[in-house]
């Protein structure tokens, strides 16, 4: 069946440096579920936690949905991500040792199944940031010059 993509954390990539990625499924109610459906979902200030040997979701808003009524979810709640134990524990080490933090990447169906993309990530300091522009700038304007002496002329 493949993926779907239901929405992007493109923030994440200017602020952190991603050092690994995992795939994690995560616990939702239906009427969650009927939402992301829809697109209403922001990762945007969002990041994971480890408690008690289990791994949450924080501050993603994934909006009500509109014909939910009384039963719609709380937009803020923390959501249980699902992991294997062994993984909860390599993550659990590398977060508490070397000060890194776990971020969602991108949220997407795969065959029917909600699945998160979390990056096990570093913060950037405001020079970093500077110095990955002004690279990307350098590779464009050697880009633009490759197209010119393409012997076209």
């Amino acid at each position: 069946m493949g993926e779907k993509l239901i929405c992007q954390n493109k923030k994440a990539w200017h602020d952190y440096f991603i050092e690994d990625r995992y795939e994690a499924g995560i616990s939702l109610l239906g009427s969650e579920v009927k939402s992301l459906r829809m697109g209403k979902v922001s990762l945007g200030d969002s990041y994971a936690k480890i408690k008690n040997g289990e791994i949450f979701l924080v501050d993603a808003h994934i909006s009500p949905y509109p014909y939910a009524n009384q039963f719609n979810h709380d937009p803020l709640r923390p959501r249980k991500l699902l992991l294997h134990k062994r993984e909860i524990r390599r993550l659990t080490g590398k977060v508490q040792e070397k000060g890194f933090t776990l971020i969602p990447l991108r949220l997407y169906f795969s065959d029917g199944k909600v699945k998160v993309e979390l990056g096990l990530a570093k913060g950037k300091k405001q020079y970093d940031k500077r110095e990955v522009l002004k690279r990307k700038a350098i590779e464009r304007e050697m880009e633009r010059g490759r197209k010119g002496f393409d012997g076209d002329r």
